[in-house]
């Protein structure tokens, strides 16, 4: 078998908040967005990580989903991060720290979402 990607799908209560998160906090790009059907969405991509993102209140409340991004330069996501959305620094892990298993990470919240940021 051979794949060429992952495109997890997350929920929010509000399809603007997923967007805030991923294109204004982390620099994803729009490459499709239908606010019409029952189920609003929009389809995201960086680079060749894409992310789908659903307005749907009740899948919303049912989901909590932690993503892991792995990166090269963790101390330059940490700096553009800290500085335009220091709210979501998740309290438990706000700083660049090494963990026991070799990685240095951060993560943050917005409330819906949790994003681990990790570099081997």
């Amino acid at each position: 078998m051979n794949f060429t990607g992952l495109v997890p799908s997350v929920f929010y209560k509000n399809l603007n908040d997923g967007i805030q998160l991923f294109v204004d906090c982390l620099e994803f790009t729009i490459v499709h967005k239908d606010l019409h059907p029952s189920q609003p969405y929009a389809v995201l991509r960086k680079g060749n990580l894409s992310i789908m993102v659903f307005q749907d209140e009740q899948l919303a409340m049912e989901h909590y989903p932690e993503l892991r991004l792995v990166t090269n330069d963790i101390d330059e996501v940490y700096a553009k991060v800290s500085v335009s959305h220091p709210q979501w620094l998740h309290p438990n892990l706000k700083v660049v720290t090494k963990r026991p298993w070799g990685a240095k990470e951060f993560a943050i919240a917005d409330g819906q979402v949790g994003i681990r940021f990790q570099q081997w």
